[in-house]
């Protein structure tokens, strides 16, 4: 079942997603950054471990963002993801959201669920200038831009 974590689960999250941090896949963040975007993150635990996790960050209040989606590799082509990316949909469709926004390396998952690519010169620049520039790949990206309008 996809469930919101309690502060209890970032260190369970940041288990999660250090393999993806080391293999450049996903944006390092701190405890604290979790912690107070902690509303933001869905999860999905088998037993005490969290196995996948997701978050739909806000710009505006037409265009949300999924970023840290992750699932445990054990864990991986058995409709996680999608189950992850369609509830985290439902919630920026509840708050009003028209436009989800990801920067990836996995094109054809989002391609997929609807998602369609753009130039990276679309991106919002408070995402730049907020995120990108922790990246260790920042300025020169290689993910991919995909919105989709819901």
């Amino acid at each position: 079942m996809i469930i919101k974590p309690t502060l209890k689960d970032i260190s369970l999250i940041q288990k999660l997603l250090l393999p993806f941090v080391v293999d450049g896949i996903i944006l390092k963040r701190d405890d604290n950054e979790i912690a107070t975007n902690i509303r933001s993150y869905l999860i999905l635990k088998n037993n005490d471990e969290v196995i996948a996790v997701g978050a739909l960050h806000i710009y505006s209040t037409q265009l949300a963002e999924i970023r840290s989606l992750a699932v445990n590799k054990e864990y991986q082509k058995q409709g996680i993801g999608k189950r992850l990316v369609t509830a985290l949909e439902k919630e920026a469709k509840e708050l009003g959201i028209t436009q989800l926004l990801t920067l990836t390396y996995q094109k054809e998952f989002f391609e997929n669920i609807g998602f369609v690519e753009i130039p990276k010169e679309e991106v919002p620049e408070h995402k730049v200038w907020s995120d990108c520039i922790k990246c260790p790949h920042f300025p020169n990206c290689n993910e991919i831009s995909l919105i989709k309008h819901i």
